[in-house]
């Protein structure tokens, strides 16, 4: 894993325009149940917007909640799905768009709403599934449309 988050973090700095960074979050392994108590759990804290950045996807009949993975900042740790492998672009993708908030966590950068520290995020997560001939709506069903209205504050 190690290895495999250092590859990453050598992408983001070439292909993101993040500062590198060689801190390495923890990783854990959960299920969908503890990744969204995770994400609900997230408090406000200082400037930061969200002590939690996720890649979760609404998909139909789950009422929005379904969270393919996710960050939290306090702990530094990214939460990925139980039984992920990274043996496919689809689950290592899930891991890119982690790492890419715990890089902005690292640096320090600010954002004006959580929603807007999404859009790199998702930036880098569509390149990486490119490299493969995949792309976020193929994979996550996610369009152009919903990546804009998930990474625009709205207030």
């Amino acid at each position: 894993m190690q290895t495999l988050l250092t590859t990453i973090v050598m992408w983001l700095s070439i292909n993101a325009g993040l500062p590198a960074s060689y801190e390495h979050p923890r990783v854990e392994f959960a299920s969908p149940a503890k990744m969204y108590a995770v994400r609900i759990g997230g408090h406000v804290s200082g400037d930061a917007p969200s002590s939690v950045a996720t890649a979760s996807h609404a998909t139909p009949g789950n009422g929005g909640h379904h969270v393919e993975a996710l960050y939290d900042d306090r702990s530094r740790t990214i939460y990925l799905p139980a039984g992920w492998t990274g043996t496919t672009p689809k689950e290592v993708s899930l891991l890119v768009h982690e790492m890419v908030h715990h890089l902005q966590n690292v640096a320090g950068l600010k954002y004006v709403c959580a929603q807007a520290r999404e859009a790199p995020a998702y930036v880098a997560q569509d390149k990486w599934l490119a490299l493969s001939g995949s792309n976020l709506r193929d994979e996550f069903k996610l369009d152009a449309f919903t990546v804009l209205v998930r990474t625009k504050c709205m207030h």
